[in-house]
């Protein structure tokens, strides 16, 4: 039986109009949970708009933190001066580690351990902690092969990058958590202290040695 003779002119492009009015109405939820505040999974807004920070963005590790923190918070920006900034992102250091943790019966390195450690702060405006000086430390272990110096050398490197890269994340994951947002919003509602001891109730940066 010839089931297209037993329908209606026009019935087997029906579903058409239907779909692209479904899926017109998917883009006009999407547009209006955006307008709303709505954010995907994952996308996690930091608590201030302005951020300034000392990590240079001619690196790597700086450009790809920078690229993250604004993928993950879209209505923030970088500014150039800490004076223009609600928040300031200090990197403290930033070190890699390198130890040799297995050496074979010819004394040549067969396992090296690799070491990442950031150290940074957020202030606020005033130069109050809103986060207090953090270690974030990112370990890997990696075969060592002495005959294949070159490669080896160049796979470390690597895993350094994928490791900067893991870093990157819970620094971003940090920032834009719950404590740091509530840290941030209560003493953005302090008053700038206007005594010596109103100031010593408030955590601040300690000055540096002259």
């Amino acid at each position: 039986m010839n089931v297209a003779r037993l329908l209606p002119s026009g019935s087997l492009s029906a579903p058409a109009p239907r779909f692209w009015g479904l899926a017109g109405m998917i883009i006009l939820l999407s547009v209006v949970l955006t307008a709303c505040g709505f954010h995907l999974k994952g996308v996690a807004p930091l608590p201030f708009n302005t951020i300034y920070t000392n990590i240079t963005d001619n690196s790597a590790f700086g450009a790809n933190l920078r690229r993250a923190l604004l993928a993950s918070s879209p209505q923030s920006r970088f500014v150039e001066r800490p004076q223009e900034a609600e928040a300031v992102l200090q990197q403290v250091s930033l070190s890699r580690y390198q130890r040799e943790i297995s050496i074979n019966a010819k004394g040549q390195v067969e396992e090296y351990e690799l070491q990442l450690t950031f150290v940074f702060e957020l202030l606020d405006a005033k130069g109050r902690y809103v986060l207090p000086p953090t270690t974030l430390t990112v370990m890997r272990e990696v075969p060592y092969d002495a005959e294949a110096v070159q490669a080896k050398d160049s796979e470390i490197e690597m895993i350094f990058r994928d490791m900067e890269q893991s870093l990157i994340n819970r620094i971003v994951r940090r920032l834009s958590s719950p404590d740091v947002t509530s840290a941030y919003h209560f003493m953005s509602s302090q008053p700038e202290a206007s005594s010596m001891e109103e100031m010593e109730l408030l955590p601040t940066r300690p000055q540096a040695p002259l």
